[in-house]
């Protein structure tokens, strides 16, 4: 589908819509909502994406292009099955081509394996009774957060989506095109890597890591804006997504 030009701001009314609506309005001529389906799923995005691309700003620039591709073939989702779902497959599917092209890239293995400085701690801190509380918690999400990073990716993804993200074995193997017992094998394998890093305070922390803050939100959101606005929209690559 192609962008309004006279596309305006979301109607705050249009926030309590479920997916499937803010869908059938957008594929009708309303797509300033698709602004809405961004910032709805963007944590979930982000942490899919996360678990393939593991520099930060590549992440970004995987969700931005992803968020293009579905737009761009909005009218392909079936109602029938999540929205979250659908595009959670496009996001993958990005993240795993783009890492396939920066592979035939050298790049040092310093900068593949480095974890970028998180802002979650600030957010954490506000609930937390007593700085000794916030170093600990603080510290306790950097190992994970580095511990989840060291997984071979298969086990990876699947612990982002389980354990971070919160989807259902069934949800995470249709994204993942997988059996039920193979997502259940590879969580299984994927904890008992982590406990030896973090044993039993994994379960604590893991809901609060690779959090996707309102700055970084807004400045996807505002770049695929932009391009869907222009004549960028024309230009959008990659896979049709499955």
């Amino acid at each position: 589908m192609e962008w309004t030009a006279a596309a305006a701001l979301p109607d705050r009314a249009c926030a309590g819509l479920s997916d499937t609506e803010l869908v059938a309005r957008i594929l009708a001529g309303q797509c300033e909502l698709f602004e809405i389906v961004m910032r709805r799923h963007n944590q979930q995005l982000y942490r899919a994406a996360r678990a393939i691309v593991r520099n930060e700003a590549e992440v970004e620039d995987v969700l931005q292009q992803a968020y293009l591709n579905a737009f761009a073939h909005l009218e392909q989702f079936e109602a029938r099955s999540q929205l979250s779902t659908w595009l959670t497959r496009i996001v993958i599917n990005e993240a795993c081509a783009r890492r396939r092209r920066s592979q035939r890239i050298p790049a040092s293995i310093s900068e593949a394996h480095r974890v970028a400085p998180s802002s979650t701690l600030d957010d954490m801190a506000s609930g937390l009774p007593s700085p000794e509380h916030q170093a600990y918690a603080g510290e306790l999400q950097r190992v994970l957060e580095e511990a989840v990073d060291a997984l071979p990716e298969p086990y990876r993804v699947v612990f982002m989506l389980r354990d971070v993200e919160g989807m259902s074995t069934s949800e995470t193997g249709t994204v993942l095109e997988l059996g039920a017992e193979a997502v259940k094998t590879r969580l299984h394998r994927a904890r008992a890597m982590l406990r030896r890093v973090v044993a039993e305070r994994i379960g604590a922390a893991a809901p609060g890591t690779f959090q996707f803050q309102v700055p970084r939100c807004d400045r996807v959101v505002h770049a695929v804006l932009r391009r869907l606005a222009g004549p960028a929209l024309s230009l959008v690559e990659g896979p049709r997504p499955q």
